[in-house]
């Protein structure tokens, strides 16, 4: 036996399609599974009136259970639209002539069109949004730059909702069959045999009304907070450098992906060491015999371990000597520069008389003006 659509919703046959609204969400309020937990008779009535609903709100659905009284395939020549009635005009019935587009907020077949596709590039907007990244400014030492570390900050960042769960609504609302679209998700607008299908405005597609908006965060999904993370900064990072902490940007829009969050590093200077990429270089003092002789000195590293490098006889200051592998890590491969070992001579005291004769017993022995070539 077929079911009566309009004695399950409580409306007359003539009732409009404002008033089959209206009854059907004051029903769905009643019998909603949400509110009478442990009721199957409250289920049972809650699918006839979103079954009722279904049709009787949907034009074309709604005119074949009033003419067969039921919903399903159309017997052959009953198709609306067909051309087949009084008025009919071949497939297409009577083409655009007499079509008004006033009513959906366009003068013209060419503005409607437009009105339509902007509206529904406007939904898309509305779902969700992933989050934007943050820049976070950090500055380190030069040896935690070259060993790494790990460390703590303090970010202040848009977080996700506690109330609504990041999703800009109160979840209790979140299983309402949307009643505007029948939970499908989509509607459609219909004029003489012309119908055009969209996005449901109501549930933006989904089917379901997502509830109340979030008093918390007024629908947005996201609060202002602030975190203590724990950040690993990679060996080798030098100033300029940036390091990547994903998810820890802000909050996404409406249940959206969070953002990331980039850490701008400033690497502080070193009373010795320079560095140039992955380069370390050092200055280091030689005494006149060693320069004049050669000798074997020990030299510092960033490592903390000491080198032991030969300087040849008659070393002069500026010279430079390389030890390889001792310069800082290159990041994202298994290795490491070289550190370059300048030395410069340090002349003894002049104060000592001794030191004073054994100086000027040395000057005999340069053969040629050192600065002869300057000026020339």
């Amino acid at each position: 036996m077929a079911k009566d659509y309009y004695e399950i919703l409580g409306v007359p046959r003539t009732a409009t399609v404002a008033e089959i609204k209206k009854a059907y969400r004051k029903l769905a309020r009643k019998y909603h599974p949400d509110l009478n937990p442990g009721d199957k008779s409250a289920e049972a009535r809650f699918k006839e009136i979103q079954e009722a609903y279904s049709v009787l709100s949907d034009p074309k659905k709604r005119a074949q259970y009033d003419q067969f009284g039921f919903v399903g395939d159309f017997p052959p020549g009953a198709e609306a639209g067909s051309g087949a009635g009084p008025g009919g005009a071949g497939p297409f019935g009577g083409g655009f002539e007499g079509f008004d587009f006033s009513e959906y907020g366009g003068s013209s077949f060419k503005d409607f069109f437009e009105n339509l596709f902007t509206n529904q590039r406007e939904e898309k907007t509305i779902g969700p949004q992933r989050g934007e990244d943050l820049n976070y400014s950090m500055t380190v030492s030069f040896a935690d730059a070259i060993h790494g570390l790990q460390t703590k900050i303090k970010v202040n960042r848009l977080m996700p909702c506690s109330q609504c769960g990041g999703g800009g609504y109160i979840s209790s609302g979140g299983q309402q069959v949307c009643p505007d679209c029948g939970g499908s998700g989509r509607t459609y607008m219909q004029r003489g045999f012309m119908k055009f299908t969209t996005t449901c405005p109501t549930c933006h597609g989904t089917g379901r009304l997502r509830g109340q908006v979030c008093p918390s965060c007024r629908g947005e999904g996201r609060v202002p907070g602030s975190e203590t993370i724990t950040v690993r900064i990679p060996k080798g990072v030098d100033s300029g450098s940036k390091v990547r902490v994903p998810g820890k940007g802000n909050a996404g829009v409406n249940g959206g992906p969070a953002g990331d969050l980039y850490i701008n590093l400033t690497v502080t200077g070193h009373p010795f060491f320079e560095r140039e990429g992955a380069d370390i270089y050092v200055r280091v003092p030689v005494t006149v015999p060693e320069a004049t002789l050669g000798a074997k000195i020990e030299v510092p590293t960033i490592y903390g371990e000491k080198k032991i490098i030969r300087i040849p006889p008659g070393t002069r200051s500026g010279q430079k000597f390389r030890i390889k592998g001792e310069g800082a890590p290159v990041i994202g491969r298994n290795s490491r520069g070289d550190m370059y070992v300048e030395v410069y001579i340090v002349p003894p005291s002049s104060v000592d008389q001794r030191v004073r004769e054994l100086m000027k017993e040395l000057e005999k022995y340069y053969e040629v003006n050192p600065r002869a070539d300057l000026g020339r």
